[in-house]
Formats: structure tokens, C-alpha cells, sequence
């Protein structure tokens, strides 16, 4: 599985996705900081990326349509400290292994993850 990391998430996200074995990169690594929401959603599907972000605008199903995506996963958590960031992401580590993120959108809280097709 491969991400794209919204550069609205530390980049300590991209080192916890890698010690897990998945391939991540952040927006700034590709050059594509202040990008629109569009353009890095069509880099990410061009390059068939799971983009990974805080931003609620990619939870939109009609302008994002999960199954046109390699997976949009958006972290809505009440705060949006490194420290709760990192947490939820390490949580997620499980579920990725064992679920598909493809053509799907996870909208993954401190408590759950739904999973929207």
C-alpha cells in the first residue's frame, strides 16, 4: 500500500508508515505544498496513492468519489496535536493490514474508523 501524506499531518506520520513496511511520502517530499484539494487528489489517483489527510473537504463523496481513489483515509479528531496524530495513526497500522483502503474512504476518529464505499 502506498500514501500520500497531506502536509496538514507531521511528518513523523510518513516515518510511522514506513517502520510499519508501507511505502508514504508527504506532499512535501513531491514538491506539491499549497497544491488545491484537486490537483493533489489527481496526482494521487494518477500515481495510484492512498492520500492520507486532516482536511474534511476530502470526505466529500461528491467531489471526491472514493471509488475513482487507490483510498482516501481523513482523520477527523478533536485535536490535532503531533501526539494525537501519531496515536491514531499507530492504531490504524492493524486495520491497513487487513482491510482494503481501495475505492474506499475511512473516516477514523480516536474511537473508530468508518468505512465508507
Amino acid at each position: 500500500m502506498r500514501f500520500k501524506i497531506d502536509e496538514n499531518l507531521p511528518v513523523e506520520v510518513r516515518d510511522t508508515l514506513h517502520r510499519a513496511g508501507f511505502d508514504a511520502t508527504t506532499v512535501g517530499d513531491e514538491n506539491l505544498s499549497d497544491s488545491p484539494d484537486p490537483n493533489l487528489a489527481a496526482v494521487c489517483r494518477e500515481e495510484g496513492l492512498t492520500i492520507l489527510t486532516l482536511d474534511l473537504d476530502f470526505a466529500d463523496i461528491r467531489a471526491y468519489p472514493p471509488d475513482e481513489y487507490d483510498g482516501i483515509i481523513v482523520l477527523r479528531t478533536q485535536r490535532q496535536d503531533k501526539y494525537t496524530v501519531l496515536a491514531i495513526v499507530e492504531r490504524l497500522i492493524t486495520p491497513l493490514r487487513s482491510e482494503t483502503v481501495n475505492k474506499r474512504l475511512w473516516i477514523v476518529d480516536e474511537r473508530r474508523i468508518r468505512i465508507r464505499e
